[in-house]
């Protein structure tokens, strides 16, 4: 069969790397791709929201099945564009992505449907958002759309808060995301996300994930798209899963249904293990990025008839099976990130790095440029390694990390410790 992956990222380098491993695959598209796609795929050169050029192209290939990656074609439209033209779609409408694309209208489902997170107001005004806040101690202050995943301020007081909702609101950071906020309660924890595969009325939940959001050491510094992720995240025990499943994945796919919003695709919830239990932080429409390189490295299963099953509605017939070894994500990003930094600085080291056994190192923000790849991104390479357990998958994915320079590249050197 014929795939079409929609992206150009490091979770895309992932999936079209776990896809192109199927039996099933006869020709594998990545729009745009990067240099990391090009080695397991045919890159196209369209923009991953150009819907009307994608849409051409799926039709004249006669595409049997398109993987959406990104966020941004899902809000726009795109599952339902070609699943106007009767191509088959691993990705939630327009409507359903929701979810992630308005985080008013994801907490509103939450609260309606029982699902536990904390408690939150709306606002699309700055001065009733800051009187809101008098009394209420450290909140989360969130822009409503989307934001490349850095639309979140954890506010540690009244103060912080207040610099938070005029950056959003007055500042405009986030553009047009930012007309409208969300302010809810800070809760203590540990942070963890479950991803589930759902045709709309079955859930397969994958193994659990850990990211690490903030950019420096110590979960210091500002939110980032995640500099870097393990799996499995040993705080998950079986029980916990379970009741993660049932309190807040099943409620949530039910929920849409009862809306008249049926939602296939992959289902992010990220998380918070409270002392009051699982709390749901928010919900992503499409794979988590890094998780999905970590959990790409340990599905033992082929990949694809799962995702044919979401776009089908036959999930209730799937099983997924796992490798028992640990996977360990190190994201290196260019200096600065996720404020502003350069481009176009050559990488060093991939295929040693490569070369190491247990080792895939994926793309994320590079460029082909003559004969080099440069970095053209924030987070430039996710350096993942399988181990027996975490603490060896750290040791190979830092011993990789070790192999690559470039000027100014950053990462984290503290990943997956909290598993420790």
């Amino acid at each position: 069969m014929k795939i079409l992956i929609i992206g150009g990222g490091g979770r895309e380098h992932a999936l079209a790397w776990k896809i192109a491993q199927s039996p099933k695959v006869t020709a594998l598209f990545c729009a745009p791709g990067n240099p990391g796609t090009a080695q397991v795929a045919i890159n196209l050169d369209i923009p991953a929201d150009d819907i009307d050029r994608l849409l051409v192209f799926a039709l004249e290939q006669s595409i049997d099945l398109t993987v959406v990656g990104p966020e941004q074609p899902l809000v726009l439209g795109l599952a339902d564009w070609f699943q106007d033209n009767d191509l088959k779609v691993f990705g939630p409408s327009a409507k359903a992505a929701q979810l992630e694309g308005s985080k008013a209208f994801s907490k509103d489902l939450m609260q309606k449907y029982g699902i536990p997170t904390a408690a939150y107001a709306a606002f699309d005004n700055a001065d009733a958002a800051r009187a809101y806040l008098k009394g209420k101690g450290p909140q989360v202050v969130k822009a409503d759309g989307l934001a490349a995943g850095k639309g979140v301020f954890v506010c540690a007081d009244e103060a912080e808060a207040a610099e938070a909702i005029g950056q959003i609101m007055k500042d405009k950071i986030f553009g047009e995301s930012g007309n409208r906020i969300i302010i809810e309660e800070r809760l203590q924890g540990q942070e963890v996300s479950l991803l589930a595969f759902t045709d709309g009325i079955s859930v397969l939940p994958m193994e659990a994930a850990q990211d690490h959001k903030p950019a420096f050491d110590g979960d210091t510094g500002p939110n980032t798209g995640g500099m870097g992720a393990y799996s499995p995240a040993l705080i998950f025990t079986p029980e916990f899963k379970q009741e993660v499943i049932q309190r807040v994945l099943v409620p949530a796919v039910n929920g849409m249904r009862a809306e008249g919003i049926p939602y296939q695709g992959v289902l992010y919830a990220g998380l918070m293990i409270t002392d009051k239990g699982p709390m749901t932080l928010e919900f992503n429409a499409r794979f988590g990025d890094p998780e999905t390189q970590p959990l790409m490295m340990r599905m033992q299963s082929d990949i694809v008839p799962i995702l044919e099953a979401c776009a089908d509605g036959t999930l209730d017939t799937c099983s997924l099976e796992w490798k028992p070894e640990a996977a360990v994500c190190v994201v290196m990003a260019s200096e600065g990130y996720p404020g502003a930094y350069e481009k176009g600085r050559p990488i060093q080291g991939l295929e040693q790095a490569n070369a190491l056994s247990g080792v895939t190192v994926f793309h994320a923000g590079t460029k082909q440029q003559g004969e080099h790849i440069v970095t053209s991104g924030g987070r430039v390479l996710g350096v993942t390694a399988l181990g027996g357990t975490v603490q060896k998958a750290i040791a190979t994915a830092y011993q990789a990390v070790g192999k690559i320079q470039w000027p100014g590249a950053h990462y984290r050197t503290d990943i997956g410790q909290k598993a420790l």
